[in-house]
């Protein structure tokens, strides 16, 4: 199983940055897909999930309206796709894979995002 994380990087506050994870090693139509942040000295969070159909979408508060996670089944990635950043942002962000039966439950590396002017 591989999970790779790219796109991150130092961007201005009111920026736009787009996150891509490229999965294999598993079925990817099967999972729910998450992206997951982790600011330095902070418990990590759950930004976005996607279903594995593509069709439902969540969102964690402090993002909704900026941020857009979508799926390509065919080529097995998700991408998060993050508007008008802000300094809050900033924290490395981790693309997730998870089901329920049987469990499974796969983390990429990880890739920094830093918001700063």
């Amino acid at each position: 199983v591989q999970i790779v994380e790219s796109g991150g990087g130092l961007v201005q506050p009111g920026g736009s940055l787009r996150l891509s994870c490229a999965a294999s090693g598993f079925t990817f139509s099967w999972y729910i897909m998450s992206w997951y942040r982790q600011a330095s000295g902070k418990e990590r969070e759950l930004v976005a999930t996607i279903g594995s159909a593509g069709t439902s979408t969540q969102y964690t508060d402090s993002v909704k309206g900026r941020f857009t996670i979508s799926r390509d089944n065919a080529k097995n990635t998700v991408a998060l796709q993050m508007n008008n950043l802000k300094p809050g942002d900033t924290a490395v962000y981790y693309c997730n894979a998870a089901r329920r039966v049987p469990p499974a439950n796969y983390w990429g590396q990880g890739t920094q995002v830093t918001v700063s002017s």
